[in-house]
């Protein structure tokens, strides 16, 4: 999934977590998956028969909240000449706005992010996002073995994501033997030692890498001969012997060892969305500390930025959890605009609404909700910017964050008036 937009699935999988939180009253939320090819008029016949069979429910609010959601449906279908490439997933149905009996029949529109392969119409109390989740699990997931004679640490590469699960220690000796032992009976206790450690090495890696992630490639790092001794004996699983795409030298072994690989293992790796996140947030503490000052951070920094068109990339945590609120008034067309946690837009709301416009005294307001990021989004996209979503669970989202969960790297210098 590394090549994809990164704010397309920023978005699709926000809009599912929501999604996946909505009940309904009674089995009233229709999911309905389409794929590539399929006549939209018989996707229309199909939901008409729905809606005389919906016609029987004996609940009256239930009855009129299915028929709206499939008239409402039906609706929007009749907009499409043809189902979108890889497909199109509608949610629809009476979602409460402010407590029972307050549903609003919404409509959500989705293009999965693969072909979808099936169709599938359900009418239940909640909506069916499964299908959907599952088509953004990373399908390439990359264990790492980073190994010498005296630890051996296992971690797994999951699209931007990187964990160490195991590291084992090796209870082998020296090389330098204890005094009294012969040469060769310390050399033969050693290779014993050794051999347990490599065999313990290769169980706890079947485990990890099969039994548990099912790992589609291996990396082997560490320093020094131990890692091809590991490998040329042969005691990895035949299955990961198989899997092993690279040989890496590096200066540590263990959990360290593992970020190590990471590291020198780009070419390897160029595909995963990890070794993009770590150039992008390295090019932009790069020009934070150069003369050149083509860097800003912070959110009303980089917006002022992105308005001057002076944006190449917008770097973003993905757990930033702002949206932008703009009230405009009605009258004058006035604007004020508000940028807040997503828990206190409500309140935030209510409160720019409260009070009279500042050039018409007006209380008439039209107030709009939107996602930070795909804000940011929408301005990049006006003069050729691009947005990266950084995930926050490694260590360069957790650098991005201590900037402010939002930087840019700049096209050109701008003076700080303009920023």
């Amino acid at each position: 999934m590394s090549k994809q937009n990164s704010v397309k699935l920023y978005k699709l999988k926000r809009i599912l977590n929501e999604l996946s939180q909505k009940k309904g009253r009674g089995t009233e939320l229709i999911s309905l998956y389409i794929p590539q090819g399929k006549p939209i008029h018989e996707i229309i016949a199909t939901l008409r028969e729905e809606y005389g069979t919906a016609s029987n429910i004996k609940s009256d609010t239930t009855r009129n909240h299915v028929l709206d959601a499939l008239t409402k449906t039906m609706q929007r279908l009749k907009l499409y000449n043809r189902i979108p490439e890889n497909g199109l997933v509608i949610f629809c149905g009476a979602l409460p706005t402010n407590g029972p009996g307050s549903e609003v029949v919404k409509i959500f529109e989705l293009e999965p992010p693969k072909p979808l392969n099936i169709f599938l119409y359900r009418c239940d109390d909640h909506f069916h996002t499964d299908i959907l989740k599952d088509m953004l699990k990373e399908e390439k997931v990359i264990g790492i073995i980073a190994i010498d004679s005296t630890e051996a640490g296992l971690g797994i590469l999951e699209g931007n994501k990187v964990e160490v699960v195991d590291v084992i220690t090796s209870g082998v000796g020296g090389k330098h033997r204890a005094g009294g032992q012969s040469a060769r009976r310390f050399e033969r206790l050693r290779e014993m030692e050794l051999n347990d450690y490599f065999n313990r090495v290769a169980e706890h890696a079947k485990k990890a890498f099969i039994d548990s992630y099912n790992i589609t490639g291996i990396i082997v790092a560490g320093p020094g001969p131990t890692k091809d001794d590991f490998l040329k004996n042969g005691y990895l699983d035949y299955r990961l012997q198989k899997s092993v795409i690279a040989v890496i030298d590096t200066s540590y072994a263990g959990s360290e060892g593992v970020r190590e690989a990471l590291d020198k293992a780009q070419d390897v790796l160029q595909e995963y969305r990890l070794m993009e996140e770590k150039r992008l947030v390295r090019r932009l503490f790069e020009e934070i500390h150069s003369s050149k000052g083509l860097a800003v951070y912070g959110m009303q920094e980089v917006i002022n930025a992105l308005n001057a068109g002076a944006v190449d990339t917008v770097l973003v945590n993905d757990n930033i959890n702002k949206v932008r609120i703009l009230a405009k008034c009605k009258r004058c067309n006035n604007e004020v605009e508000s940028i807040v946690s997503r828990d206190k837009s409500i309140a935030v709301e209510q409160e720019l609404v409260s009070r009279a416009c500042s050039k018409c005294s007006s209380m008439d307001y039209e107030v709009q909700e939107q996602d930070i990021i795909e804000y940011m989004d929408e301005l990049a996209f006006n003069t050729g910017a691009k947005v990266e979503v950084i995930s926050s669970a490694t260590e360069e989202g957790k650098m991005l964050e201590s900037l402010g969960q939002v930087a840019a790297i700049l096209r050109y210098k701008i003076s700080s008036k303009n920023i």
